[in-house]
């Protein structure tokens, strides 16, 4: 393929089936811990607290301990606790009498493009270290995975940084409402449109394929497509905890059963064309460049802050997923 060596000694339509599974699994984990209060605390409270008495003891030598497979284990699952909090917490004011929830808390609400803007900030430094430091190619230092430095680096780190100025509507989250079909309570983002959303899959993918270049065929491609099938259909408005949560519970098992991607059977591997690493990182670019250019056009035209309030309340999509919210 164009970008990948299925190698390890299995077919092609195994990986593919194995890539289904992943997809699949992914999948259905978000959709209990997102619908279900006690299995979102057990999965992302209670498991990671077991796991790394795990991997810091019995798992010490085959787990990731790099700085940056760690960072990224944590804080996916910070992310996850944050949210749930912002979702579930409630009580009664001693003063007051009055019920409060923590969704209704303005500083409460900087958290969730606070952990996205920090995820994305480790993915562009790592772009950056790996242009600056492997140019001809090399392990990195602080694990066996080989890796190709280029300009590609610098356009895909750019498309990130672009990625967090377009983050809009930090105070519009709020809650979807409780249905018989559903009573996620989910944490929806109305300003979070879809361009956004497929800007940051094509530069995310554009990064593991740079730095992760043996994870990408899963943590890239299967974990990235997960939680935006999921926030297109039937969890919709809820994109980020969807990704939060499908890349905090891969990080774990990734964690846990490195072999798994690193030289196992289904295992699949980098071709490290450059063309390639070139053409993504360049089509990242082009694409955040792009709702960059949009959302100046709607401040120009609208006259709004995006970050102190809402930008794109005119539209249609932001209008769907508004509707699904407590009022």
């Amino acid at each position: 393929m164009f970008t990948f060596n299925f190698e390890g000694g299995a077919s092609v339509i195994s990986v593919w089936l194995v890539w289904i599974l992943v997809f699949a699994v992914l999948f259905a984990l978000n959709e209990v811990t997102r619908r279900s209060k006690t299995s979102g605390f057990t999965a992302f409270v209670i498991l990671p607290i077991v796991l790394s008495v795990l991997w810091f003891t019995v798992l010490r030598d085959t787990t990731y301990t790099d700085w940056f497979h760690l960072v990224k284990v944590y804080s996916s699952t910070a992310g996850c606790i944050g949210f749930w909090c912002i979702r579930h917490l409630h009580g009664k004011s001693k003063k007051t009498g009055k019920q409060w929830h923590l969704y209704n808390n303005r500083i409460a609400l900087c958290f969730p493009p606070l952990i996205l803007a920090i995820n994305i900030c480790e993915a562009v430094a790592r772009d950056i270290e790996i242009g600056a430091n492997y140019v001809n190619g090399g392990f990195l230092a602080d694990e066996a995975m080989y890796v190709v430095g280029g300009a590609w680096n610098y356009m895909n780190g750019a498309a990130g940084i672009i990625n967090i100025i377009t983050i809009t509507g930090w105070f519009g989250i709020c809650i979807r409402k409780i249905t018989k079909k559903d009573k996620s309570q989910d944490m929806l983002w109305p300003d979070m449109m879809w361009f956004w959303i497929v800007a940051y899959d094509i530069w995310n993918f554009a990064y593991t394929y740079n730095c992760l270049p043996g994870h990408a065929w899963y943590c890239g491609f299967a974990l990235l497509l997960a939680p935006t099938v999921c926030a297109f259909t039937i969890g919709k408005g809820a994109w980020l905890q969807h990704r939060a949560q499908t890349l905090a519970l891969w990080c774990m098992f990734a964690q846990t059963f490195p072999a798994f991607i690193d030289k196992g059977r289904f295992a699949v591997s980098s071709t490290y064309n450059t063309t390639a690493l070139t053409i993504w990182s360049f089509a990242a670019l082009v694409a955040n460049v792009s709702v960059l250019v949009f959302m100046i056009y709607k401040i120009v035209k609208t006259k709004r802050n995006p970050y102190a309030g809402e930008l794109y309340v005119d539209m249609k999509g932001y209008k769907a997923v508004k509707a699904l919210a407590k009022n």
